[in-house]
Parts: C-alpha cells; structure tokens; sequence
C-alpha cells in the first residue's frame, strides 16, 4: 500500500524510479506520459541501487514513485491508477463504460490479475527455462498460452482488449506479451495469434512507446534533471 514521506517533493512533480527494460516500469511510464504529467525520471541499475530509492521503499524494486505530496507508491498497477485519477485524458479508466454486462473496471482488474500470476509465473519459467529443467520450454511456453488464446478471444470483438479504444488493460499487459513473444521470435511471428501479433505491433510502434523507452544513463545524486519522455 502507498506510503507516506515526511517532506513533499521541491520541484512540483511527480519522480519514478524506473529500469528502462522491466515490464513493470514500462507500464507504469506508460500511464504516467498518458496522464500528461511531467514527471522527473530517474534511471536506476538493478545491480548498484542508489541508497535514495532504498530509502524509500525496502523492497528497493521498480518501479518507485514519489508523488508531489509526499506519498510513496512501490507498486506498478498502484502507480498507474494513481496517475490516471490524476489526468486520464484519453479515458484509459473507460468510466462509465459497462462490458459485456460487467462493470468495467472488475473486468479490467481480473485481466491484469491473470497477467500478473499466472501469465506472469509461466512466461518466468519460458523466458529462463534452463533454471526449470523439470521440463522442457515448450511446455512452459503452453502454459503461457493459455492466456494468450484468452487475449486473442478477447480482440475478436474489437482491436483492443477491452474497447474499441485503447484502455488500462492494454497498457498493463501488453510489456508482459512482448517479453512473450521475444522469448522466440521466429515462433511467435507464426504462431496461431494473428489478433495478438497486430494488437503487439501497433502498440510497440506508437510513439508512447518510443517516448517512454529513450534510453538514460544511471541517474547518481550528481546527474542532471531529466523528464519522463524526454530526448537526448
């Protein structure tokens, strides 16, 4: 649960701690920048943690976000609904919208909660196979599409996973499929997931992305102040 600092940050705006590669922080930068919000960034290295970031949270994971007032959000999805009840300008949240005769947001939520276990367990166990040598990855790989036939059940009805626009679902799944699909690429790109492969390529080929995966150098007390999408 969110946390609470003694003194609000200086500067105005909000500060993630964030590892350009990880799924987690990827989606959290992603509502972040979708809020509009400018928001200062700081790049950390898993293997050499600034003592600022453990300072905050002891888990001393990413993503970490400082907000204005003071309070501490050490969870990805905590700190996406955070930024999107702040500035939810291309309605990500679809309030007010029903689906399927279930309200949106318990919909939304039991998606990402199948994303994050056991979508997530299983892509683990794919991804670094060889530390599971029970069985082989194509066995892990089977599990793990179980979700992804659910996801491309899911795009029948419209381009993206929950509306015909794009939503919070999306954006919180989709940095987990392309670690999926990069596992094996030859076999992703002719795997029976047409609907899947689409919905990747469009949401890995839009500017958001690209913005939110500029890549810094090691944020240390000395570096310059750099903005969440800002260019090199």
């Amino acid at each position: 649960m969110p946390k609470s600092m003694n003194e609000p940050l200086t500067n105005g705006h909000p500060l993630l701690y964030s590892f350009r590669r990880c799924p987690y922080a990827i989606r959290a930068r992603l509502a972040l920048y979708g809020s509009g919000m400018m928001v200062e960034l700081r790049e950390v290295v898993l293997r050499d943690k600034p003592i600022e970031l453990r300072e905050l949270s002891p888990k001393a994971t990413v993503p970490v976000l400082l907000t204005p007032e003071g309070q501490v959000i050490d969870e990805s999805l905590d700190i996406m609904l955070w930024a999107l009840q702040q500035s939810d300008p291309e309605g990500w949240l679809l309030q007010g919208i029903e689906l399927r005769g279930v309200e949106q947001h318990t919909a939304t939520m039991a998606l990402i909660d199948q994303n994050d276990g056991q979508f997530k367990h299983w892509l683990d166990h794919y991804k670094y196979a060889d530390r599971f040598p029970e069985h082989p990855a194509s066995y892990y790989r089977e599990q793990a599409e179980v979700f992804i036939t659910q996801l491309e059940k899911q795009l029948s009805d419209n381009s993206y996973l929950m509306a015909k626009k794009l939503s919070l679902a999306d954006v919180a799944i989709f940095p987990f499929v392309r670690q999926f699909a990069h596992v094996d690429k030859p076999w992703f790109d002719q795997a029976p997931y047409p609907k899947v492969q689409v919905w990747l390529t469009e949401l890995l080929r839009s500017s958001r992305f690209t913005d939110v995966m500029v890549k810094y150098p090691q944020w240390n007390e000395e570096s310059d102040v750099v903005f969440l999408g800002q260019k090199q």
